[in-house]
Protein backbone atom coordinates (compact mmCIF):
# COMPACT_ATOMS: atom_id res chain seq x y z
CA UNK A 1 0.00 0.00 0.00
CA UNK A 2 1.21 3.69 -0.77
CA UNK A 3 2.64 5.55 1.82
CA UNK A 4 -0.08 8.59 3.42
CA UNK A 5 0.68 12.01 3.78
CA UNK A 6 -1.69 14.27 6.08
CA UNK A 7 -1.73 17.91 4.85
CA UNK A 8 -2.95 20.67 7.24
CA UNK A 9 -4.28 23.45 5.52
CA UNK A 10 -4.40 21.26 2.35
CA UNK A 11 -7.43 23.67 1.20
CA UNK A 12 -5.06 26.06 1.14
CA UNK A 13 -3.02 28.53 -0.97
CA UNK A 14 0.75 25.88 -0.63
CA UNK A 15 -1.48 23.02 0.36
CA UNK A 16 -3.93 22.50 -2.56
CA UNK A 17 -0.72 22.46 -4.69
CA UNK A 18 1.22 20.27 -2.22
CA UNK A 19 -2.45 17.64 -2.18
CA UNK A 20 -2.43 17.54 -6.29
CA UNK A 21 1.27 17.13 -6.09
CA UNK A 22 1.35 14.18 -3.92
CA UNK A 23 -1.46 12.24 -5.44
CA UNK A 24 0.64 12.76 -8.77
CA UNK A 25 3.72 11.07 -6.97
CA UNK A 26 0.94 7.94 -5.82
CA UNK A 27 0.99 8.94 -2.23
CA UNK A 28 -2.33 8.39 -0.89
CA UNK A 29 -3.50 12.28 1.05
CA UNK A 30 -5.92 13.06 4.02
CA UNK A 31 -6.09 16.87 4.05
CA UNK A 32 -7.52 18.55 7.01
CA UNK A 33 -8.70 22.09 6.56
CA UNK A 34 -11.21 24.30 8.67
CA UNK A 35 -12.30 26.12 5.78
CA UNK A 36 -11.89 29.57 7.64
CA UNK A 37 -12.32 31.03 4.76
CA UNK A 38 -15.30 29.96 3.65
CA UNK A 39 -15.24 26.72 1.35
CA UNK A 40 -13.10 26.87 -1.88
CA UNK A 41 -13.31 24.92 -4.81
CA UNK A 42 -9.42 23.97 -4.62
CA UNK A 43 -9.45 20.58 -3.73
CA UNK A 44 -12.46 19.24 -6.06
CA UNK A 45 -9.76 17.96 -8.55
CA UNK A 46 -8.64 15.76 -6.05
CA UNK A 47 -11.87 14.84 -4.74
CA UNK A 48 -12.61 12.15 -7.57
CA UNK A 49 -9.17 10.47 -6.73
CA UNK A 50 -9.50 7.90 -4.54
CA UNK A 51 -6.87 7.74 -2.88
CA UNK A 52 -7.75 11.48 -1.26
CA UNK A 53 -9.41 12.04 1.48
CA UNK A 54 -11.03 15.22 3.18
CA UNK A 55 -11.63 16.19 6.57
CA UNK A 56 -12.96 19.45 7.88
CA UNK A 57 -12.26 20.61 11.64
CA UNK A 58 -9.80 22.66 13.54
CA UNK A 59 -6.05 21.39 14.62
CA UNK A 60 -6.93 22.69 17.32
CA UNK A 61 -9.34 20.29 18.03
CA UNK A 62 -8.06 16.95 19.68
CA UNK A 63 -10.91 14.95 17.97
CA UNK A 64 -9.42 16.08 14.79
CA UNK A 65 -6.21 15.48 15.28
CA UNK A 66 -6.73 12.33 16.07
CA UNK A 67 -8.34 11.68 13.64
CA UNK A 68 -6.01 13.32 10.98
CA UNK A 69 -2.85 11.47 12.05
CA UNK A 70 -4.27 7.75 12.72
CA UNK A 71 -2.13 5.85 10.10
CA UNK A 72 -0.20 8.31 8.32
CA UNK A 73 3.68 8.01 7.65
CA UNK A 74 4.28 11.90 7.37
CA UNK A 75 2.61 15.32 8.08
CA UNK A 76 3.04 18.32 5.86
CA UNK A 77 2.19 20.98 8.85
CA UNK A 78 0.47 23.75 6.89
CA UNK A 79 -2.24 25.10 8.69
CA UNK A 80 -1.73 28.19 10.36
CA UNK A 81 -2.99 32.17 10.46
CA UNK A 82 -0.64 33.48 7.61
CA UNK A 83 0.43 36.85 6.89
CA UNK A 84 1.30 40.24 9.49
CA UNK A 85 -2.45 41.27 8.67
CA UNK A 86 -4.29 38.43 9.59
CA UNK A 87 -2.38 37.44 12.56
CA UNK A 88 -3.05 41.11 13.83
CA UNK A 89 -6.46 40.94 13.22
CA UNK A 90 -6.77 37.86 15.94
CA UNK A 91 -3.67 37.52 18.10
CA UNK A 92 -5.08 35.00 20.40
CA UNK A 93 -6.13 32.84 17.40
CA UNK A 94 -2.89 33.26 15.53
CA UNK A 95 -0.87 32.31 18.91
CA UNK A 96 -3.40 29.60 19.42
CA UNK A 97 -3.56 27.87 15.60
CA UNK A 98 0.18 28.72 14.94
CA UNK A 99 1.77 27.59 18.47
CA UNK A 100 -0.43 25.72 20.82
CA UNK A 101 -1.98 23.78 18.06
CA UNK A 102 1.13 22.83 16.15
CA UNK A 103 2.63 21.47 19.89
CA UNK A 104 -0.25 19.59 20.10
CA UNK A 105 0.35 18.16 16.56
CA UNK A 106 3.90 17.43 17.43
CA UNK A 107 2.59 15.13 20.40
CA UNK A 108 0.12 13.30 18.65
CA UNK A 109 2.28 12.90 15.74
CA UNK A 110 4.81 11.08 18.04
CA UNK A 111 2.21 9.08 19.97
CA UNK A 112 0.86 7.89 16.25
CA UNK A 113 4.22 6.62 15.72
CA UNK A 114 4.45 9.05 12.77
CA UNK A 115 7.82 9.26 10.84
CA UNK A 116 8.53 12.48 9.74
CA UNK A 117 7.12 15.74 9.27
CA UNK A 118 7.80 19.23 7.59
CA UNK A 119 7.00 22.37 8.88
CA UNK A 120 5.75 25.51 7.20
CA UNK A 121 7.76 28.76 8.50
CA UNK A 122 8.74 31.59 6.78
CA UNK A 123 11.83 34.04 6.11
CA UNK A 124 10.24 36.45 7.91
CA UNK A 125 11.62 35.02 11.05
CA UNK A 126 14.96 36.98 10.09
CA UNK A 127 13.09 40.48 10.72
CA UNK A 128 15.91 43.01 9.58
CA UNK A 129 19.29 42.01 8.30
CA UNK A 130 22.33 44.80 8.40
CA UNK A 131 22.66 46.00 4.91
CA UNK A 132 24.21 43.96 2.34
CA UNK A 133 23.75 40.97 4.63
CA UNK A 134 22.65 37.64 3.54
CA UNK A 135 20.69 35.92 6.34
CA UNK A 136 21.10 32.15 6.55
CA UNK A 137 20.14 29.52 8.67
CA UNK A 138 22.22 30.34 10.97
CA UNK A 139 21.53 33.51 11.61
CA UNK A 140 20.15 35.40 14.87
CA UNK A 141 16.18 35.19 14.40
CA UNK A 142 14.80 38.96 14.76
CA UNK A 143 10.93 39.05 14.59
CA UNK A 144 9.56 42.01 14.23
CA UNK A 145 6.12 41.28 13.83
CA UNK A 146 3.74 38.53 16.11
CA UNK A 147 3.10 36.02 12.83
CA UNK A 148 7.01 36.17 12.65
CA UNK A 149 7.23 35.91 16.57
CA UNK A 150 4.59 32.62 16.42
CA UNK A 151 6.31 30.65 13.83
CA UNK A 152 9.66 31.17 15.46
CA UNK A 153 8.04 30.23 18.69
CA UNK A 154 6.91 27.19 16.70
CA UNK A 155 10.09 26.41 15.25
CA UNK A 156 11.93 25.55 18.50
CA UNK A 157 8.88 24.04 19.79
CA UNK A 158 9.57 21.50 16.25
CA UNK A 159 12.98 21.16 16.54
CA UNK A 160 12.81 19.80 20.14
CA UNK A 161 12.02 16.23 19.41
CA UNK A 162 13.83 13.32 19.81
CA UNK A 163 15.06 10.88 17.86
CA UNK A 164 11.31 9.15 16.97
CA UNK A 165 9.68 11.95 14.22
CA UNK A 166 11.88 13.56 12.10
CA UNK A 167 10.89 16.94 11.87
CA UNK A 168 12.17 19.51 9.01
CA UNK A 169 11.25 23.11 9.31
CA UNK A 170 11.17 24.86 5.57
CA UNK A 171 11.43 28.67 5.81
CA UNK A 172 9.42 30.29 2.82
CA UNK A 173 10.40 33.09 0.99
CA UNK A 174 7.37 35.85 0.47
CA UNK A 175 4.94 32.93 -2.17
CA UNK A 176 3.46 34.38 -5.26
CA UNK A 177 1.43 32.82 -8.39
CA UNK A 178 -1.35 31.35 -9.22
CA UNK A 179 -3.08 28.10 -7.14
CA UNK A 180 -6.69 26.87 -6.85
CA UNK A 181 -6.80 28.86 -4.04
CA UNK A 182 -5.83 31.80 -5.43
CA UNK A 183 -4.54 34.84 -2.89
CA UNK A 184 -4.28 38.55 -4.37
CA UNK A 185 -3.37 39.81 -1.26
CA UNK A 186 0.54 38.88 -2.12
CA UNK A 187 2.49 41.54 -3.06
CA UNK A 188 3.54 40.13 -6.60
CA UNK A 189 0.12 39.23 -7.44
CA UNK A 190 -1.28 42.11 -5.50
CA UNK A 191 1.08 44.43 -7.59
CA UNK A 192 0.04 42.72 -10.99
CA UNK A 193 -3.67 42.84 -10.42
CA UNK A 194 -3.81 46.20 -9.89
CA UNK A 195 -1.74 47.09 -12.62
CA UNK A 196 -3.32 45.30 -14.85
CA UNK A 197 -6.52 46.54 -14.37
CA UNK A 198 -5.22 50.09 -14.93
CA UNK A 199 -5.25 51.03 -10.58
CA UNK A 200 -2.98 53.74 -9.48
CA UNK A 201 -0.53 51.39 -6.98
CA UNK A 202 0.33 52.44 -3.94
CA UNK A 203 3.61 51.32 -2.96
CA UNK A 204 4.91 51.87 0.87
CA UNK A 205 8.30 51.28 1.89
CA UNK A 206 9.36 50.52 -1.40
CA UNK A 207 13.00 50.32 -0.31
CA UNK A 208 12.33 47.02 1.52
CA UNK A 209 14.62 44.01 0.85
CA UNK A 210 12.61 40.66 0.60
CA UNK A 211 12.90 37.11 -1.08
CA UNK A 212 10.43 35.40 -3.52
CA UNK A 213 9.38 32.26 -4.27
CA UNK A 214 6.84 30.80 -6.67
CA UNK A 215 3.85 28.99 -5.08
CA UNK A 216 4.74 25.67 -7.14
CA UNK A 217 8.49 25.92 -6.10
CA UNK A 218 7.31 25.98 -2.36
CA UNK A 219 5.51 23.08 -2.94
CA UNK A 220 7.98 21.00 -4.72
CA UNK A 221 10.50 22.14 -1.60
CA UNK A 222 7.87 20.25 0.35
CA UNK A 223 7.53 17.15 -1.35
CA UNK A 224 11.13 16.92 -1.72
CA UNK A 225 12.34 17.62 2.30
CA UNK A 226 9.30 14.49 3.06
CA UNK A 227 11.47 12.40 0.50
CA UNK A 228 14.89 13.18 1.32
CA UNK A 229 16.54 10.90 3.42
CA UNK A 230 16.15 11.57 7.40
CA UNK A 231 19.40 11.86 7.73
CA UNK A 232 19.48 15.00 5.67
CA UNK A 233 16.63 17.01 7.08
CA UNK A 234 16.03 15.55 11.02
CA UNK A 235 16.11 18.43 12.64
CA UNK A 236 17.04 20.59 10.04
CA UNK A 237 16.18 24.32 9.31
CA UNK A 238 16.04 25.11 5.28
CA UNK A 239 15.38 28.91 3.70
CA UNK A 240 13.34 27.94 0.66
CA UNK A 241 13.83 30.00 -2.56
CA UNK A 242 16.79 31.22 -4.63
CA UNK A 243 19.38 33.86 -3.67
CA UNK A 244 19.12 35.52 -7.25
CA UNK A 245 15.23 35.91 -6.52
CA UNK A 246 15.56 38.61 -3.64
CA UNK A 247 13.84 41.77 -4.64
CA UNK A 248 12.85 45.27 -3.34
CA UNK A 249 9.34 46.66 -4.18
CA UNK A 250 11.20 48.80 -6.18
CA UNK A 251 12.35 46.41 -8.30
CA UNK A 252 8.86 44.51 -8.56
CA UNK A 253 7.42 48.01 -9.82
CA UNK A 254 10.85 48.45 -12.56
CA UNK A 255 9.89 44.87 -13.72
CA UNK A 256 6.30 45.73 -14.12
CA UNK A 257 6.75 48.79 -15.51
CA UNK A 258 8.19 46.93 -18.90
CA UNK A 259 5.14 45.43 -19.20
CA UNK A 260 2.88 49.00 -17.89
CA UNK A 261 4.93 51.81 -19.04
CA UNK A 262 1.90 53.99 -18.14
CA UNK A 263 1.32 52.39 -14.82
CA UNK A 264 0.37 55.08 -12.50
CA UNK A 265 2.92 54.47 -8.94
CA UNK A 266 2.83 56.20 -6.09
CA UNK A 267 6.16 55.52 -3.48
CA UNK A 268 5.20 55.82 0.22
CA UNK A 269 8.53 55.62 1.78
CA UNK A 270 8.58 54.23 5.28
CA UNK A 271 11.96 53.95 7.41
CA UNK A 272 9.76 52.61 10.15
CA UNK A 273 9.16 49.17 8.87
CA UNK A 274 11.86 47.16 10.48
CA UNK A 275 11.58 44.32 8.20
CA UNK A 276 14.24 44.14 5.44
CA UNK A 277 16.26 41.32 4.75
CA UNK A 278 18.02 39.40 2.17
CA UNK A 279 18.36 35.92 2.55
CA UNK A 280 20.60 32.88 1.16
CA UNK A 281 19.14 29.88 -0.35
CA UNK A 282 22.74 27.84 -0.58
CA UNK A 283 22.15 25.40 2.00
CA UNK A 284 18.51 24.16 0.66
CA UNK A 285 20.45 23.98 -3.07
CA UNK A 286 23.78 22.29 -1.66
CA UNK A 287 22.59 19.53 0.95
CA UNK A 288 18.80 18.77 -0.91
CA UNK A 289 19.83 19.84 -4.56
CA UNK A 290 16.40 22.25 -4.52
CA UNK A 291 16.61 24.64 -6.89
CA UNK A 292 13.17 26.70 -7.79
CA UNK A 293 12.21 26.78 -11.42
CA UNK A 294 10.47 29.88 -11.84
CA UNK A 295 11.65 33.54 -11.43
CA UNK A 296 9.31 36.26 -10.34
CA UNK A 297 8.88 37.77 -14.15
CA UNK A 298 7.67 34.67 -14.97
CA UNK A 299 5.00 34.81 -11.87
CA UNK A 300 4.17 38.07 -13.06
CA UNK A 301 3.20 36.81 -16.28
CA UNK A 302 1.08 33.97 -14.76
CA UNK A 303 -0.66 36.16 -12.58
CA UNK A 304 -1.29 38.80 -15.48
CA UNK A 305 -2.46 36.55 -18.28
CA UNK A 306 -5.19 34.93 -15.35
CA UNK A 307 -6.35 38.55 -14.73
CA UNK A 308 -6.97 39.33 -18.22
CA UNK A 309 -8.04 35.77 -19.18
CA UNK A 310 -11.87 36.87 -17.48
CA UNK A 311 -11.66 33.30 -15.35
CA UNK A 312 -11.89 35.15 -12.25
CA UNK A 313 -14.72 37.90 -12.32
CA UNK A 314 -13.77 39.85 -9.25
CA UNK A 315 -10.22 39.94 -8.36
CA UNK A 316 -10.74 42.21 -5.66
CA UNK A 317 -13.01 39.99 -4.10
CA UNK A 318 -12.57 38.67 -0.20
CA UNK A 319 -12.40 34.81 -1.53
CA UNK A 320 -9.20 36.16 -2.99
CA UNK A 321 -7.45 37.20 0.75
CA UNK A 322 -6.32 36.07 4.28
Amino acid sequence: MSRCILVTGGAGYVGSIVVRELLARGYRVRAVDALLHGSVPSLLESWGDRRFEFVRGDVRDPATRAEAVAGVNGIVHLAAIVGDPACARQPELAREINVDATVALLEDAEEAGVERLVFASTCSNYGRMPADALADEACELRPVSLYAETKVAAEQHVLAGGNGLARTCLRFATVYGTSPRMRFDLTVNEFTRDLALKQELVVFGEQFWRPYVHVRDAAAAVITALEAPASTVRGEVYNVGATTENYRKLDLVDILRERFPDAKVQFVRRDEDPRDYRVSFEKVASRLDFRPARSVQQGIDEVLALVRSGLVDDPYATSYRN
